[in-house]
C-alpha cells in the first residue's frame, strides 16, 4: 500500500480549530476536518493575531483615494499596516510549508471574490472585488504553492487539483531533504504519468535535469527541478491529455481484459470528458486493474493514487469548475 508524507497545511483558524470570528462563532467545515486526518494543519488567524477582539467590530477593505486600507468602519480605525506587518512576521516563521486553505471572501483571507467599498458608511459597496490583505500577501510570497479558499473545494476540479499538488509537493519535499540523487530518481519515476497528465513538455524538462549531463551539483539540480515540478502542477490536467495517459495505461491490460470491461471503461472515460465524472473515476478503475493483475511498474505510479483513498469523492457543489 502506497505511503503518504503528510503535508503541512496553514489554515484559518475560524474553519472548525477556534470561535475566532468577528461574531464569536467557528465555521466548521466537513472538508477540512476530513482532510485533517491526513495533514499537519497550522491555523491562523490575522484579525486576533493583529490585535482586533472576539468578538469584534467586522473590517472592510476601502478604497480611499484609490489606494485600498483595511478599516474597522464601527471605530475608524485602519489595520492596513498591522495586516501587512503580520503577514511578513508570519511568513518568517513558517518552514516546510505544502499549502494553504484559508476563508473565502474574508477581507483578511479571502483570496478572491473579496468585496471593496467605496467608504465606510452603510450601503457603500462597490462592484469591484479582489483578494483579502493577508490572503493577497500569501499569493504573492507563494505562488508556486496550492493555496485555496474552503469554498471553492467543495468543487471536485478544484479540490482534485489541490490534492493533487499538495501531496505531490509534500512528497518532492522529503525527497529534497534526503540530498540523494537516487531519491530525485525514485521521485521522477514514480510520478511519470502523473507528470505526463499534468504537463508532458515539463516532463521531459525535469526528466533532463535528472539525467543531469552535465554533471551540476546536486543542489542546483535539485532547485532546477523543483522550480520545473512547480510549473508542472500550476494548472490541473487538461482532459485530453489525462485521456492520454489513462488510454496509454490501458493497453497494459489489453489482452487481459473482456470486451465488456473495456468498453464500460472507454464509457466512463467518455463521460470524464463531457464533465460528468471527475479524473478518479477513471483512475480507480485502471488502479483496480493494477492490482488485480499485480501491475508491477504501474503499481509505483502516484497519477493513479495521488493523494489518500479516503479523500477520493465525486461529491461536487457544481459551481466555478475553472480555476480562475
Amino acid at each position: 500500500m502506497q505511503s503518504f508524507v503528510r503535508p503541512r497545511v496553514v489554515v484559518s483558524k475560524c474553519l472548525g480549530f477556534e470561535a475566532c470570528r468577528y461574531n464569536g462563532v467557528t465555521i466548521p467545515d466537513s472538508f477540512v476536518q476530513q482532510l485533517g486526518d491526513y495533514v499537519t494543519y497550522l491555523p491562523v488567524c490575522p484579525e486576533v493575531e493583529i490585535g482586533l477582539g472576539v468578538p469584534r467590530d467586522p473590517i472592510r477593505i476601502v478604497m480611499v483615494n484609490g489606494v485600498e486600507r483595511l478599516l474597522q468602519p464601527a471605530t475608524g480605525a485602519d489595520v492596513t499596516e498591522k495586516m501587512h506587518t503580520f503577514a511578513e512576521q508570519h511568513f518568517e516563521t513558517l518552514t516546510d510549508i505544502d499549502g494553504f486553505i484559508l476563508k473565502g471572501r474574508s477581507p483578511s483571507c479571502g483570496i478572491k471574490d473579496v468585496r471593496r467599498y467605496q467608504g465606510v458608511e452603510r450601503g457603500a459597496a462597490s462592484d469591484k472585488k479582489g483578494r483579502g490583505m493577508f490572503g493577497g500577501a500569501v499569493l504573492e510570497r507563494y505562488p508556486h504553492l496550492p493555496v485555496e479558499e474552503e469554498g471553492r473545494l467543495t468543487n471536485f476540479t478544484i479540490r482534485e487539483h489541490f490534492l493533487t499538488a499538495l501531496f505531490t509537493l509534500a512528497r518532492f519535499r522529503m525527497t529534497k531533504a534526503a540530498q540523494k540523487i537516487h531519491a530525485l530518481v525514485e521521485f521522477h519515476s514514480a510520478n511519470k504519468y502523473l507528470l505526463m497528465a499534468y504537463n508532458e513538455s515539463q516532463l521531459r524538462i525535469m526528466g533532463r535535469i535528472v539525467a543531469n549531463p552535465d554533471k551540476k551539483p546536486l543542489p542546483e539540480v535539485l532547485a532546477r527541478y523543483e522550480e520545473n515540478l512547480h510549473q508542472a502542477l500550476r494548472r490541473p490536467p487538461r482532459r485530453t491529455t489525462g485521456i492520454n495517459v489513462l488510454m496509454h495505461t490501458l493497453g497494459y491490460f489489453s489482452e487481459q481484459l473482456t470486451s465488456e470491461e473495456k468498453a464500460y471503461f472507454l464509457d466512463t472515460l467518455e463521460k470524464y470528458r463531457a464533465k460528468k465524472v471527475p479524473l478518479s473515476v477513471p483512475v480507480s478503475l485502471i488502479n483496480s486493474w493494477v492490482i488485480r493483475f499485480n501491475e508491477p511498474y504501474l503499481s509505483q505510479q502516484t497519477f493513479f493514487m495521488p493523494y489518500p483513498e479516503d479523500l477520493i469523492t465525486i461529491s461536487d457543489s457544481g459551481k466555478g469548475r475553472d480555476l480562475d
